[in-house]
């Protein structure tokens, strides 16, 4: 028994046969590429948007605001509600994108879900890199969020549907491996290109995007359809012949005739929506909101979007505060690693548990080196290069907890927990919270940073240790249970037991 009297341990029930095959491992990476778009996008905001070109062309209120400010409060240096609102917007539109995906995603497979976050995203793309007025940048962050809202919700659960059990956790994570991956191109893309003489490096930095798009676009188009989607829109034999291939045998026939009773079950749901509100899936719609929720509360994207400013404000040079960008990058995808090689050995909650309390550790270090350093007026005097180093530090540290712990599983558990009757429209919801809470935070980061000042660490320091407690009761363990036969975690839990009906029609496919 574990996690204060609940039973964390996952059970076993059907072991389905099937291997770790060349073919769906080159299948899932492919697929996990549309994460880069989701990561390039949160990387090269913070770069392209501490470009004085691109604030001078677009934003010139800002720009003059910045040169002419000679207080020495760095707290409120960069607090400009424009500014943040064209970061932000694009996860409004990813919101309303999700609800869209998750009825394409449903009635016309993942593939094409995906195809359309590509080619939303690679028209944004375009748009942006010839910017020439505010709309145009508007229109395109409003289609690149569209493409992001279609890639979110599609590809995880093309993930989880694909891999095999055992390897569900590593493989899914390859998503997130994209996103930091994304990040860190981007970071090094902001760091070469603002060097460019003539100030258009911003083009280069925002067209860039395309790069990603067509690679999910094109990979959409060669990648197969999952059993599970194949089945649910009446294809059973193709299915049956694609979950052999990607099983690497012959005798498929137990984990299909599960998949083909699990898509029955789900033609019966007339709305998905309203059946997400039933009492048995209380568990689910738990997790679809509260784990996005935490997951942006832990205070990640403040680091990743607006890093470049905020290594500026703890003394570092325009130059060296996107060089400090790359280093938290490359950190990212380093634990991102970690993640993968460990989460199906050591599962969900370890992972949870110890990322959390070591964000927390770090988030109060970097309040009191801040707090000392800068008191409440903003003010720090010379700063030195060693001390501002230990900072960094410690947003590493905390980077590489949230990389191999809140970053992927927030993804990851998920995707792997909701039954295939709800499973689209759960997704959604699980995205739509998290872009919601994404362009919340993105949005009022810089003008709480003025207001709470270092205070603002202990904030999202509060966050994490609520979320740990909230994982330690409340989350089984999900490691190495096939995804149709899920319930079961739920139903062994001493406190979601109770919200499971005993007629469950899970138990009476099993019987």
């Amino acid at each position: 028994m574990a996690g204060g009297g609940f039973d964390s341990t996952p059970r076993k029930g059907k072991e389905y046969p099937g291997k770790l095959t060349a073919h769906v491992i080159v299948t899932c990476v492919v697929a996990a590429m549309g994460g880069l778009i989701f990561g390039y996008d949160i990387g090269i905001s913070g770069g392209v948007t501490s470009m004085d070109s691109f604030l001078e062309k677009f934003f010139p209120s800002v720009y003059r605001k910045e040169k002419a400010d000679k207080s020495t409060n760095q707290y409120c240096k960069f607090d400009s509600v424009p500014l943040t609102l064209f970061t932000s917007s694009l996860y409004l539109a990813a919101l309303a994108s999700s609800i869209v995906a998750a009825t394409v995603t449903r009635k016309l497979g993942r593939k094409l879900s995906m195809l359309f976050g590509g080619v939303l995203f690679c028209a944004g793309a375009l748009i942006n890199g010839f910017a020439y007025s505010v709309w145009m940048l508007i229109l395109g962050r409003l289609l690149l969020g569209a493409g992001i809202g279609f890639a979110n919700q599609s590809v995880p659960l093309y993930l989880s549907e694909m891999a095999p059990y055992k390897y569900r956790g590593a493989l899914n994570i390859g998503f997130q491996l994209s996103i930091t991956t994304g990040i860190l191109a981007a970071n090094v893309l902001n760091y070469g290109f603002a060097k460019i003489k003539g100030g258009w490096g911003w083009r280069l930095s925002l067209g860039g995007a395309m790069v990603p798009a067509l690679i999910i676009t094109v990979g959409s188009l060669v990648l197969p359809e999952t059993p599970n989607s194949l089945i649910e829109r009446g294809s059973q034999e193709k299915a049956r012949s694609e979950l052999r291939k990607i099983r690497g045998v012959s005798d498929v026939d137990e984990e299909f005739n599960d998949l083909v009773a699990a898509s029955a079950a789900s033609k019966k749901v007339d709305d998905p929506w309203r059946n997400l509100l039933q009492r048995k899936y209380r568990p689910h719609l738990t997790m679809a909101v509260m784990i996005p929720f935490f997951q942006q509360f832990t205070g990640i994207n403040v680091i990743m979007f607006y890093a470049p400013v905020l290594f500026k404000t703890i003394g570092f040079g325009a130059s060296a505060s996107l060089m400090s960008a790359i280093v938290t990058g490359a950190v990212n995808v380093g634990a991102t690693l970690v993640s993968i090689v460990t989460v199906d050995r050591w599962g969900r909650r370890f992972l949870f548990l110890q990322g959390g309390i070591q964000m927390l550790i770090c988030q109060i270090a970097v309040s009191v080196l801040i707090g000392m350093k800068f008191g409440v007026d903003g003010n720090p005097g010379v700063l030195p290069k060693w001390y501002a180093g230990v900072v960094v530090m410690f947003i590493c540290i905390y980077v590489a907890g949230f990389a191999w712990s809140w970053g992927p599983l927030g993804w990851l558990v998920p995707s792997e927990i909701f039954p295939l009757e709800i499973r689209s429209a759960a997704q959604s919801l699980t995205v739509g919270v998290n872009m919601i809470f994404t362009f919340i935070v993105a949005q009022v980061f810089l003008s709480m940073l003025c207001h709470m000042k270092f205070g603002l660490f202990l904030f999202f320091g509060f966050f994490v240790l609520v979320m740990t407690f909230f994982i330690y009761f409340l989350l089984p363990e999900t490691r190495n249970v096939p995804i149709e036969e899920m319930a079961m975690v739920w139903k062994n839990h001493k406190f979601w037991s109770r919200f499971m009906d005993d007629d469950d029609e899970i138990d009476q496919q099993r019987q």
